[in-house]
C-alpha cells in the first residue's frame, strides 16, 4: 500500500469511530476532507488536522433495529436509523461488488440529494473517487457503507420537483436564479420558500438536459464551473452554504464513471435540483469582486485553504483545482473563487 492510500485509511478508520453528524445536525465532514488532502498532495497535512477537528465529533448513535431488504422503505429518510442504514450497507458491500450496490442505491437515494445540505452525496463523491483511482481496499468500502448509510437517514426530496426541459445552459440558468431575503435560514427551512419563490421553478426547469451521455458529463461539468465562478462573485452572503451548489454536483460528477451511462441524465438532473436551490437560498444577488488569483498556483491555493483549516475551504478548493484542470485557455476564476472562500469562511465556523 503506498503512503498516501495508507494515510487515508488510517484517518478513515479514525472517523469511523465517530458518528456522521454532531451537534445534532452539523455534518462530520472529516472523511471528504482528508480525501481531498490527500489526493492533492496533502497527505502529511492529514493527521494534524485530523487531531484537531476530531475534538468536536461524537460517538456513533446507537441502534435501532435492523434493517432488511423488505423493511428499508420504512427506514429512508429517518436520520434516526444512521446506525442501523450503515450496518444495513455494511452487510450489502460484502456480498456483492461496490459497483452493483451502488447502481442499485443510486436512484433510489437520487430524489433524496438535498438532505443534510447535499453532504451524504458529496461524501459519497468523494469515496467513489479513491476507489476508482486507488483500487477496491477494505477501509475505502467500508466509508462506501458509511456513506450511502447516511445519504439513505437523511435522504430529503426538495418540496417542489425541478424537471429541466429548457434550453439555458448551466451558466444562464444558475445566473437567472432569483434569491430568498433571508440567507441564514437552515437549507430545510429555505427549501420550503422555493414552491413560492416567483420565477424560481421556472427558472430551474430552463435547463438543457441532454439525452446523449457524454453531453451530459459535459454539462454537468459545466454546472460545476459556472457554480463554482459564482461563488467568486456572490459568495459573501453565506459564504459556508454556498460551497456546496460547486461541490454536491462535483460529488456526482466523481461517481459517473461507476455508473450505468443510462443513469448519468437523471443524475444531471438530480444535481442541477439541488445546486439551483442552494444557489438561490444563499448565493448574494450583488456581485463584488473576488481575489485576485494571478499570481498563486492550484498547489499553493489548496496549500492555503489547509492552512486556514475550515473543512468547508478545503472541500471547495479541492472543487476549484478540478475545474482550473480543465481550463483551456489560463483562465484563474476557480482559483479565485477558492480563495475567495478562504476570505469569507471564518477557520473557526
Amino acid at each position: 500500500m503506498n503512503t498516501t492510500s495508507g494515510t487515508l485509511d488510517e484517518a478513515l478508520l479514525r472517523l469511523h469511530s465517530a458518528g456522521p453528524e454532531f451537534r445534532g445536525y452539523l455534518s462530520n465532514h472529516g472523511p471528504m476532507a482528508v480525501e481531498a488532502m490527500v489526493r492533492n498532495g496533502q497527505a502529511g497535512s492529514v493527521h494534524r488536522w485530523l487531531d484537531a477537528y476530531a475534538d468536536k465529533l461524537e460517538d456513533v448513535p446507537a441502534a435501532r433495529s435492523r434493517i432488511t431488504d423488505a423493511n428499508w422503505p420504512e427506514a429512508l429518510g429517518d436520520p434516526s436509523r444512521v446506525t442501523d442504514w450503515t450496518g444495513y450497507f455494511t452487510e450489502k458491500v460484502a456480498e456483492r461488488p461496490w459497483r452493483e450496490l451502488l447502481t442499485e442505491w443510486w436512484p433510489r437515494l437520487l430524489p433524496g440529494i438535498a438532505g443534510a445540505a447535499t453532504h451524504p452525496v458529496i461524501r459519497v463523491g468523494h469515496t467513489v473517487r479513491s476507489l476508482l483511482t486507488d483500487g477496491e481496499d477494505a477501509v475505502l468500502i467500508a466509508e462506501l457503507a458509511h456513506a450511502l448509510g447516511y445519504w439513505a437517514a437523511r435522504h430529503l426530496p426538495l418540496p417542489t420537483a425541478v424537471h429541466p426541459t429548457g434550453g439555458a445552459t448551466p451558466s444562464e440558468a444558475l445566473s437567472a436564479l432569483p434569491r430568498i431575503t433571508d440567507q441564514q435560514v437552515t437549507p430545510v427551512e429555505g427549501y420550503a420558500q422555493l414552491a413560492s419563490l416567483p420565477g424560481w421553478l421556472t427558472t430551474a426547469e430552463s435547463l438543457h438536459l441532454p439525452d446523449d451521455p457524454e453531453a451530459v458529463r459535459q454539462g454537468l461539468t459545466a454546472l460545476v464551473r459556472a457554480a463554482t465562478l459564482t461563488y467568486a462573485h456572490h459568495g459573501h452572503r453565506n459564504g459556508i452554504m454556498l460551497v456546496h451548489a460547486a461541490t454536491a454536483p462535483n460529488a456526482v460528477l466523481r461517481t459517473l464513471p461507476a455508473l450505468p451511462r443510462h443513469l448519468w441524465a437523471r443524475s444531471f438532473s438530480a444535481a442541477w435540483a439541488a445546486s439551483s436551490a442552494i444557489t438561490t437560498l444563499y448565493a448574494a444577488d450583488a456581485p463584488r469582486p473576488a481575489p485576485s488569483a494571478e499570481a498563486v498556483t492550484p498547489e499553493e491555493v489548496f496549500e492555503r485553504a489547509v492552512a486556514h483549516g475550515n473543512e468547508h475551504a478545503i472541500k471547495f478548493a479541492d472543487t476549484a483545482l478540478d475545474i482550473a484542470a480543465t481550463s483551456e485557455d489560463g483562465d484563474t476564476g476557480a482559483l479565485s473563487a477558492a480563495l475567495n472562500a478562504l476570505a469569507q469562511i471564518d477557520k473557526d465556523d
